[in-house]
């Protein structure tokens, strides 16, 4: 008896072009069969997806007012990019049977990721704060993140226009729809919105929901570091003085 894999896989294979295109579970994006360039492309496309996970949780973990802010801003960008399919009503290269959407402008893969390279490049270079004598260590893991969101904005941009999924044009407005939404989010919540969350982590529901605004700590992993460092040999002295009665 063949295996639910099995069963999956064999339901969901077809050929588009005189293409085997084989899906990668659980998203189901697929790349042609025996294209190792495809498939590594194909999981480069579940970027959106690890970034998904890593906001909801950051946010559950942290509860940090920005970093919701940072994620409300890619949940309209999404939205925005799910009305505009249906506004426009595109059809994408290739008509596939495994895709819950069947419009393509704009690329709503594309949109994601420059939406969030943009807001956090300006994140990085404007709204965190840094001492006047960085270090080279800090300016160096500054280029490196930047460098890293540009590559991975490229690659699944990119991926979109080789495992056909997107027309060049939509990837390409996916990009300037994104990277528009991404500036215009960030300036928002820079400009009119930080100066609000000492407010509103007065309220009772921000209290009783743990949410905190580390805004106005220069480094946040410093401060949580020295802090707990601090509150450790605190704890460690009471319980050795404690011992010694």
């Amino acid at each position: 008896m063949a295996s639910l894999d099995d069963e999956l896989t064999t339901h969901f294979l077809h050929t588009t072009d005189e293409l085997k295109w084989i899906p990668l579970s659980l998203t189901l994006v697929e790349y042609p069969q025996g294209d190792i360039f495809g498939k590594l492309l194909a999981l480069v496309s579940l970027t959106p997806f690890i970034i998904l996970t890593s906001f909801i949780t950051l946010i559950l973990f942290r509860r940090d007012l920005h970093t919701i802010l940072f994620f409300s801003g890619v949940i309209l960008n999404e939205i925005i990019n799910l009305i505009l399919k249906y506004i426009i009503r595109e059809p994408r290269p290739v008509k596939r049977d495994t895709i819950y959407n069947e419009y393509g402008m704009p690329s709503s893969h594309a949109q994601f990721m420059w939406f969030f390279t943009a807001y956090a490049i300006l994140f990085i270079y404007i709204r965190l704060h840094y001492n006047s004598n960085s270090t080279i260590s800090e300016k160096f893991w500054r280029i490196i993140i930047v460098t890293g969101c540009i590559i991975a904005a490229v690659l699944v941009s990119y991926g979109r226009i080789y495992l056909q999924y997107h027309s060049t044009s939509q990837v390409l407005w996916g990009l300037i729809v994104g990277a528009i939404l991404g500036v215009s989010w960030f300036l928002i919540t820079h400009i009119i919105l930080t100066p609000l969350l000492p407010i509103i982590v007065s309220w009772q529901i921000s209290e009783y929901l743990l949410l905190r605004d580390t805004s106005s700590i220069p480094d946040i992993l410093w401060f949580e570091y020295t802090n707990i460092r601090t509150e450790v040999r605190s704890r460690s002295r009471k319980f050795v003085s404690m011992k010694s009665q």
